[in-house]
């Protein structure tokens, strides 16, 4: 047994470990940053002031040189520390080394992509650039990066169970500065073609901007492929890639896709029914719209195959996450349209307004209806138990607690709407005028809820009816087991627990009973806590048995053994 002294000092030295790690870790980030700026800040100088480093700024070069001077040979020495004690498995697998390395690698890559990607883009059409900040910081923040990544990949010091965590950093990073480049380098291109060259074209030529993001879109990809496929980050089966290729993959891109292809149907319909305002501003959120969509679709294709490849939990909550997006798209449209109806119905004169809210309700219904109905194939429901997949339950109450906050909160605002009406200056609008966007967000909420609480209700329906024919299908149970002293209240609990089935004790006369806690009585002829141990572990070994009759076998020792018998056995 273990004594009360030895398991406070053996806490009290964990903690102090834990302790011990996050200042010396703390301290060598900080360490870190603080010397590459200041070799930075030197190089700088050195690029544009030759061999004279001080000239107007000595308070600059001062800092610099205290960042690097001071800085650099105290995080040196730190490291050296740190990395003769990662010898040690334990220190590698220690959760604060992991996040040291995680984010001072998403850190420098960060840093010396975004500087190397901001420096190439400055020198197209652009004369006198401030070249030599950009390259600084990328010079030194890509040898920090290249430092961490060689003792990330150290053979002796190895930190395998951190592989994952790197190429998911790389891989995130490089997808949104990717995919948000190329909408904007598509944007321009589809905005020249739609509406013609822009006012901008006087200054400098309309691809300038293209051609810059391109060199910001090239970059990012460059990054994500790197650390997607030459790292392997695909090839990791670990929970943070499904949930990457989740989050960012099929969620994100999606509600770009779904938002794009939403800003076009509202474009299309407002050129056809709402044309009062002139075509360029009409047409205006048109290329921005075609290129999210575009872009969006594109990685939510892809990543959707790729959890379509993996587990079959990735390949179930890939198509939740897109019913879920479609339906929010679609809920939303919903309560726009209702809102748009009682706007007119309130003035029926304001015409211009209502109509391009209406447009915008509709278009959003459009563009999520089809996908949720799609992805959620509402015609073909599970009718059995075993049809329900795993986590189809967890979505059912998660969509219906947060249509249920959703519709509260409207519910609130009309009420105060409400009362503010009978309370304050009537002048304010009508009734209708101020509760009819609320209202419409009430009823698109109420109608998700209602509908995912149904399937909810039908679902547990089906799992309590399998439960029960289960249950009902043992009719008789034997028991033999060891002498115990209650055998009464020992069946008495058996019985209950299979559903009503007859029990019969059979009491051994060998000595090899069961090792089981004996059962006593309570004041209610009741099974004791010890009795309810034994009478549980017969209930889960009776758990698969679907035979009339089982013969159950308790000892010699904490042995079980369940044996099905024949319908046509002798009782």
């Amino acid at each position: 047994m273990t004594s009360p002294a030895t398991t406070t000092a053996s806490t009290a030295g964990s903690t102090v470990i834990t302790l011990r790690r996050l200042i010396q870790y703390i301290l060598l980030f900080a360490l870190v940053v603080i010397a590459a700026s200041g070799i930075s800040g030197l190089l700088e100088r050195l690029f544009t002031s030759g061999p004279v480093l001080a000239s107007a700024d000595v308070a600059g070069l001062a800092r610099s040189l205290t960042f690097t001077l001071i800085g650099g040979p105290i995080a040196l020495l730190l490291w050296w520390f740190i990395w003769k004690r990662l010898e040690d498995e334990s220190e590698r697998r220690a959760a604060e080394w992991g996040l040291y390395l995680t984010g001072m690698y998403a850190v420098s890559l960060i840093i010396s992509t975004t500087s190397l990607l901001g420096l190439a883009s400055s020198l197209i059409g652009r004369t006198g650039s401030q070249w030599a900040p950009p390259l600084a910081n990328a010079l030194v923040w890509a040898a920090v990066c290249v430092w961490h990544r060689w003792m990330w990949k150290r053979p002796d010091r190895p930190s395998a169970h951190l592989e994952d965590v790197r190429a998911i950093v790389g891989s995130i990073f490089g997808l949104v500065l990717g995919a948000g480049a190329a909408i904007t380098a598509l944007s321009g291109l589809f905005d020249v073609a739609i509406r013609g060259l822009p006012l901008t074209a006087t200054v400098e030529p309309w691809w300038f901007p293209v051609l810059r993001s391109l060199v910001w879109a090239t970059g990012g990809i460059t990054v994500w492929w790197w650390h997607w496929f030459r790292e392997g980050g695909r090839r990791f089966t670990t929970g943070l890639v499904d949930v990457t290729i989740i989050a960012l993959g099929i969620f994100a891109a999606g509600i770009t896709a779904l938002g794009g292809g939403g800003v076009i149907l509202f474009v299309v319909l407002r050129l056809g029914f709402d044309p009062t305002d002139p075509a360029s501003e009409l047409l205006e959120p048109l290329a921005p719209a075609l290129a999210a969509a575009l872009i969006g679709a594109l990685i939510w294709r892809y990543h959707r195959t790729a959890a379509a490849g993996r587990s079959p939990g990735a390949k179930r909550a890939g198509l939740l996450v897109t019913s879920a997006v479609a339906l929010a798209a679609a809920a939303s449209g919903v309560g726009v349209i209702i809102n748009a109806t009682l706007a007119a119905a309130v003035s029926p004169l304001a015409g211009g307004a209502t109509r391009t809210l209406l447009l915008g309700g509709i278009s959003s219904l459009l563009v999520g209806a089809p996908v949720w109905w799609l992805a959620w194939k509402p015609t073909r429901q599970p009718q059995s138990a075993d049809d329900i997949p795993p986590g189809r339950r967890v979505y059912l109450v998660a969509f219906f607690g947060v249509s249920a906050v959703v519709a509260l909160i409207a519910l609130l605002v009309i009420g105060y709407r409400l009362f503010e009406f009978l309370l304050g200056d009537v002048s304010g609008g009508s009734l209708l005028d101020r509760v009819r966007a609320p209202f419409g967000l009430l009823v698109a909420a109420a109608l998700v809820a209602g509908y995912h609480f149904a399937l909810w209700r039908r679902d547990r329906a089906l799992l309590a009816a399998v439960e029960h024919v289960k249950k009902r299908t043992l009719e008789q149970v034997t028991l033999v087991t060891g002498q115990q002293q209650d055998a009464d209240a020992l069946a008495k609990r058996i019985a209950e627990v299979t559903g009503g089935a007859r029990v019969t004790i059979w009491l051994r006369a060998d000595d090899g009973g069961s090792a089981l806690p004996a059962p006593g009585t309570g004041s209610g002829g009741t099974a004791s806590a010890a009795a309810e141990e034994a009478v549980q572990q017969v209930a889960v070994a009776l758990e698969e048995v679907t035979a009339v009759h089982v013969l159950v076998v308790l000892g010699p020792g904490a042995r079980l053994e369940v044996i099905p018998l024949a319908a046509g056995s002798r009782r």
